[in-house]
């Protein structure tokens, strides 16, 4: 009888916690206010045409429909003049819609700098791109830890922290991925700026993971393609397999999503990187359209 109190308890406790998780869950969702996110793009995407022309590109970015650009650490004819890029971003109609940024570059020795090129520029949002320990849970724990201290130095600047997945941190069970782990064991102003192609070839629901963190993906990658190999997916937005429209939905009203950023890692036969990056501005532009 004592045996069967104690797991009538148990199971008691285990329904109420996971109640209590539930709607506490659902009221931070509730509280996120609804947001209308810019249109950016990786300068990954198009990194020889960045390499060649640094200006000519970013201009040809502008007139597509662009409103900002995401850095990837090529900064042409401005890496050490911030006012200079900043100066020609305003001339230009850009905005700095956040950067891809190393560990290395947050270090104790090279924080002040890196804060002080990106504040210059008005980049408020520093993402790590990758660091491999993230693709175990347990590494995943000593990248959360790193991304929890940078944020809280980064919080005087009025600046975040982030981190941007590729396939191995979306792998395994929802709730226990590496991905789980580092937005389990971060702070809410840590940045989990989902890569959306890649979320897909782990085979999950990207929208699902949008909802799991309410208020979180500030800047989330769109792309259709992720370079995986066997992967035969059209590289163009809109001509995918993707829910777009629900996951611009998530984005908009549970994401706190202030920028869809779009990246472009496969190029269809024919097409260049700008051409290919166009198309799918275009394709988005189109998707966004047909929601309102």
């Amino acid at each position: 009888m004592k045996l069967s109190k104690t797991i009538m308890a148990n199971t008691i406790k285990a329904i109420t916690m996971a109640a209590i998780a539930s709607v506490s869950m659902a009221t931070f969702a509730a509280d996120v206010a609804p947001t209308s996110p810019q249109l950016s793009v990786q300068l990954w995407s198009i990194k020889d045409d960045v390499a060649k022309d640094f200006e000519g590109t970013l201009k040809k970015l502008k007139a597509m429909g662009f409103d900002g650009v995401e850095f990837a650490g090529n900064f042409g004819a401005y890496e050490k003049d911030p006012k200079g890029l900043k100066a020609f971003l305003d001339k230009t109609g850009l905005k700095a819609s956040g950067a891809h940024v190393h560990f290395d570059k947050l270090s104790p020795e090279n924080f002040d700098a890196t804060v002080a090129f990106y504040k210059a520029i008005d980049c408020k949002y520093l993402i790590i791109p990758m660091d491999q320990r993230a693709f175990t849970p347990e590494g995943a724990k000593e990248v959360a830890a790193e991304l929890e201290v940078i944020q809280k130095k980064l919080a005087p600047h009025g600046m975040h922290t982030g981190y941007h997945n590729h396939k191995p941190e979306m792998l395994g069970e929802m709730g226990k991925t590496p991905w789980d782990v580092i937005g389990k064991g971060t702070s809410h102003d840590v940045i989990l700026q989902q890569d959306v192609g890649w979320t897909e070839v782990a085979g999950k629901n990207p929208v699902d993971f949008v909802k799991a963190y309410p208020g979180r993906t500030i800047t989330t990658h769109y792309k259709a393609a992720a370079p995986d190999e066997g992967n035969k997916e059209n590289p163009i937005l809109g001509k995918d397999t993707t829910d777009w429209k629900a996951l611009i939905e998530a984005n908009k009203t549970v994401g706190g999503t202030l920028w869809l950023v779009v990246e472009q890692e496969v190029y269809p036969e024919g097409m260049t990187p700008i051409q290919s990056v166009e198309a799918s501005l275009k394709g988005l532009q189109k998707i966004i359209a047909d929601t309102k």
